[in-house]
C-alpha cells in the first residue's frame, strides 16, 4: 500500500465490533494516513467501491464482512503544463486574448480533466504572459462557458487587465460595457416571444454535481432574458424546438441551462439537465435526429460578446456564427442556421 498523498489502493474489511459505524468514521479509523475530510471527497468523487460499485453515501453504516476499496489518484501537477492545442484566436494584443472555444473542451483543469484544458492551450499559445490573479490553476481566467457550450471567450494576459475585465464581468452590464448573447435550440418554443426568466439558484440537495432553483432566500438571484428568433414544427402544430437568443443579467454556473429546463424548454443535447425529453427525439425527423445525436452536447453557444478593453478604453465587439454541429442541428429543424437579424437598439426588459 501506497501513502495517501502520493496515491494508492487501499482494501478493508469491516470487524464485527465495527459494525453500525458511518461509512466514512469507519475508513478514517482504518486509513490512519487519509484524513477524513480527504476520505469524505473520495467517497463523493466514487472512489470508494464495495463489491465493485462505487458508493456515494458519507452516512452509510457499514457491516460485518464488507470489504471497502479506496482508490487514491496520484497527485496532480501543481500548476498546469503547456499543451500545444489549436486555439481559434479572434483578438489579441498585450493586455487580452478573446478565443471562440470549441465544445469539449474544458476551460480550467478540475476534476475529470487534469489536462487538455484551454488553460494548458493558453500558456502554450501566450508562454508566461497571463495575468496571475486567477491563481495557478486559473489564470487568466475570467470568466467561463461550460465545457460543452462552444463561443467567445475573453481572457486576459496582464493583471491589469484581468482586474478591469473582472469588474466588467461583475456588473453583468449594468453599466454599459459588457454585451453577451447566446444562441441556444430548446425543445418547443415559450408563448411568449420574449421574456424573462428570474429564479433563484443553487447547488442541488439530492445532486451536489446539478444546479437547481430554489426559494429566492435559499439561493442567489439569477435573471435569464430571452427572444425567440425561429421555432421548428408544422403550422398546425406546437413547435417541436425553437431557437433563442439569450442575455444574462447574472452569470451563475449553468444558469442558461436551468433556467430553459425550469420553464419547459430545455436544451436539446443536455442529458443532464433534458434528460426527460430524451424521448422527444422521436418526433423529430430523420435527418434532425441524426444531427441531435451527432451534436452529442447542449445546443449552446456564445454567439456576442462586447466590452469595453480595460486598458485601451477601446470598445471592442465580436460575433461568432452557429459552430457546425448545431448549424446542422437547425437546418435540420427546418432552419438555415444562419444568425437572424438583430433589432437595432438592446432591449432591458
Amino acid at each position: 500500500m501506497s501513502e495517501g498523498d502520493t496515491g494508492g489502493r487501499f482494501e478493508v474489511t469491516v470487524g464485527a465490533e465495527e459494525a453500525g459505524a458511518r461509512l466514512d468514521r469507519f475508513l478514517a479509523g482504518r486509513l490512519a494516513q487519509l484524513s477524513r475530510s480527504r476520505l469524505q471527497a473520495l467517497i463523493r468523487a466514487g472512489d470508494v467501491t464495495r463489491d465493485g460499485a462505487a458508493v456515494g453515501d458519507l452516512g452509510l453504516r457499514v457491516r460485518p464482512g464488507e470489504t471497502y476499496t479506496v482508490a487514491v489518484p496520484a497527485p496532480e501537477p501543481a500548476a498546469p503544463q503547456a499543451q500545444a492545442i489549436p486555439l481559434t484566436v479572434v483578438y489579441e494584443d498585450t493586455h487580452l486574448i478573446v478565443i471562440d472555444k470549441p465544445a469539449g473542451l474544458a476551460v480550467h483543469p478540475g476534476p475529470g480533466h487534469a489536462a487538455g484544458t484551454l488553460v494548458n492551450a493558453l500558456i502554450a499559445h501566450c508562454g508566461s504572459s497571463l495575468s496571475g490573479i486567477g491563481g495557478v490553476r486559473r489564470p487568466g481566467i475570467v470568466h467561463r462557458l461550460d465545457k460543452d457550450t462552444s463561443g467567445l471567450l475573453v481572457v486576459a494576459k496582464t493583471d491589469e487587465a484581468h482586474a478591469g475585465l473582472s469588474q466588467q464581468f461583475a456588473a453583468h452590464g449594468a453599466d454599459g460595457k459588457l454585451e453577451r448573447r447566446y444562441r441556444a435550440i430548446v425543445w418547443g418554443a415559450p408563448e411568449r416571444p420574449h421574456g424573462t426568466v428570474e429564479a433563484a439558484l443553487a447547488r442541488s440537495s439530492a445532486n451536489r454535481t446539478k444546479i437547481a432553483v430554489v426559494g429566492a432566500n435559499a439561493g442567489r438571484r439569477a435573471v435569464t432574458r430571452y427572444e425567440v428568433l425561429e421555432k421548428y414544427g408544422g403550422a398546425k402544430t406546437k413547435p417541436v424546438a425553437s431557437l433563442l437568443e439569450l442575455e444574462l443579467e447574472t452569470g451563475r454556473t449553468h444558469q442558461i441551462r436551468v433556467h430553459l429546463a425550469h420553464i419547459g424548454h430545455p436544451l436539446l443535447g443536455d442529458a443532464t439537465y433534458g434528460a426527460g425529453f430524451k424521448a422527444s427525439a422521436r418526433n423529430l425527423g430523420l435527418e434532425a435526429q441524426a444531427a441531435l445525436e451527432a451534436l452529442g452536447r447542449q445546443a449552446l453557444h456564445a454567439g456576442l460578446l462586447a466590452f469595453v478593453h480595460p486598458v485601451t478604453g477601446k470598445r471592442l465587439r465580436f460575433t461568432s456564427l452557429l459552430p457546425t454541429d448545431m448549424a446542422r442541428l437547425a437546418a435540420a429543424l427546418g432552419h438555415g442556421g444562419q444568425v437572424a437579424p438583430r433589432r437595432a437598439a438592446s432591449r432591458r426588459r
